[in-house]
């Protein structure tokens, strides 16, 4: 249930709005303060964005990142990286050290250095708290204004007159925006800090300067065309200048080349644009490079991610064995053989191949997370369990393996553990009646003991949040529930479950 908001600034204004009730006004924010800001600014965040679950994007990511963090003194936050599905030209850090791309932005890259250059420009704003001296400018502005603000623009979000829409949104959260982007002072802090550490990282600062030429390139006339990222990133000509300037008096050593570095990158931007980008173009630029070289594995390998996501599944897979022929043990496009064959129903194969596979390469997560698919579909749900259990311990939060390992458990006769794992399932897909229903019946059917106290904490994380977001948007959206509760077969008994019953204990509350 994602949708796609207008602006980064729309999201985070009412993420503040909601907190600065919470903290008391013109105190500064501490880091514990910043830390929850954080998970409710992540759980909103997932409610209108679609984030890139792919194991290698986000891998190869994260990888960048943390090297980058590495060169940093010790930081109070654990830093985070994610891809969100978006076309917009856009990179932001939100509170407690989390860091988003756009996918739009990423495909626009064509090399390591580039992607660096932008995170870790973030990172410096988040190493510099630029992010929680915009929180605490915010207080100084009247609570009742922003909380007006804040539902509005939830009205906005959730479908109301058009009318009420813009004269929110488009006034009110507008005018506050100008507060949420960097200051000038900001930019060219965070600058001049991300080009040490990224120096000190081993990369060229000439990556950052070609992202921001070609971000200024997306620019024309009006508003509207305005890329997202000079928005909430000001002064973008000022710091060329200066990037360019520091470049001059920093001689950039020339690196050697780096085939297994470039090979890290170019695999996940082929996948990036295969799998997530848009199809006609995806097909069109694979299809010219494989026109160039027609024998190269990485075009050929790019070609069958993307048959493969049109549905032509035999044609994919003779691509990726055309393209084994000169990379015949490489684990990346041996697991998406094996992953065609499971999206074929060849089940038998892709189990054979992928566990093969993960001999070769134990610590894959995307070969483990079909291997345990196919399990899953061959009916060896114990192994398949184990399986899964495996990715979820290298990537906790994603999404995919919860649910299955949740569908698994449930073939298991484990019931607490299946409604466990649905219910993180849910929570993460902002879907909180769902997230609700299963974690109370975990509660009530005894999941592991381990479990009961974290089901605890979800279940009061997802009652606040789907009460806030049911009274605040729209009382008719509670009738369409119910109504919807009325047909459902799975509560066709003559009582509400419980969670309705405790919600409109909380509706009489002021």
């Amino acid at each position: 249930m994602h949708i796609k908001p207008k602006r980064l600034s729309v999201v985070l204004m009412m993420i503040l709005t909601i907190h600065i009730v919470m903290i008391q006004p013109l105190s500064a924010i501490t880091i514990h303060e910043e830390e929850v800001l954080s998970g409710e600014f992540m759980m909103m965040v997932r409610e209108y964005y679609q984030f890139i679950d792919d194991f290698m994007i986000t891998d190869y990511v994260s990888r960048i990142g943390d090297k980058i963090v590495a060169t940093l003194p010790e930081q109070p936050f654990q830093y985070r990286f994610y891809v969100v599905k978006d076309s917009a030209f856009n990179a932001f850090a939100g509170p407690g050290g989390q860091i988003f791309l756009n996918s739009g932005l990423f495909a626009a890259m064509e090399s390591e250095d580039e992607l660096a250059g932008i995170i870790g420009h973030e990172i410096s704003h988040v190493a510099c708290r630029h992010i929680s001296d915009q929180i605490e400018r915010q207080k100084k502005i009247g609570i009742a204004t922003l909380a007006g603000v804040a539902a509005g623009i939830l009205l906005g979000v959730s479908g109301a007159s058009s009318v009420g829409s813009a004269a929110t949104v488009g006034s009110a959260a507008a005018g506050q925006s100008a507060s949420l982007a960097y200051s000038r002072e900001d930019e060219m802090q965070a600058d001049q800090l991300g080009l040490n550490y990224l120096t000190q990282a081993g990369y060229g600062v000439q990556g950052l300067l070609t992202m921001l030429n070609k971000i200024r390139s997306q620019q024309w006339f009006g508003s509207k065309q305005i890329p997202t990222y000079l928005m909430t990133h000001p002064a973008v000509e000022s710091r060329i200048a200066n990037i360019s300037s520091w470049m001059e008096e920093h001689p950039q050593p020339v690196k050697p080349a780096t085939g297994a570095v470039q090979s890290d990158f170019e695999l996940a931007h082929i996948r990036l644009l295969a799998l997530y980008e848009n199809e006609e173009f995806a097909l069109k630029t694979a299809s010219e490079k494989l026109k160039q070289a027609p024998d190269n594995p990485m075009n050929l390998y790019a070609m069958a991610l993307i048959q493969a996501r049109q549905g032509h599944r035999s044609e994919a897979i003779s691509l990726m064995r055309k393209s084994l022929e000169s990379r015949a043990f490489d684990p990346v496009i041996l697991t998406d053989l094996g992953r065609i064959y499971f999206l074929d129903g060849r089940y038998e194969q892709a189990f054979t191949l992928l566990e093969s596979t993960v001999g070769m390469a134990p610590d894959n997560p995307q070969s483990l997370f079909y291997l345990g698919r196919s399990q899953m579909e061959l009916k060896q749900y114990k192994e398949a369990a184990q399986t899964l259990e495996q990715v979820l311990h290298m990537v906790p939060d994603h999404s995919e393996t919860l649910f299955n390992l949740g569908k698994t458990y449930g073939a298991l006769g484990k019931d607490g553990d299946a409604c466990y794992f649905l219910g993180v399932y849910y929570q993460l897909q902002g879907d909180y009646k769902n997230a609700l229903f299963q974690l109370e019946r975990a509660q009530d059917l005894g999941a592991d003991s381990q479990k009961q106290e974290e089901i605890a904490k979800l279940i009061r994380q997802a009652k606040k949040r789907y009460g806030f977001l049911t009274r605040e948007a729209d009382r008719k959206r509670l009738n369409q529930y119910r109504e919807i509760e009325s047909h459902d077969p799975f509560l066709s008994i003559n009582k509400e479950p419980l969670w309705m019953n405790r919600f409109k204990n909380d509706l009489k509350t002021p």
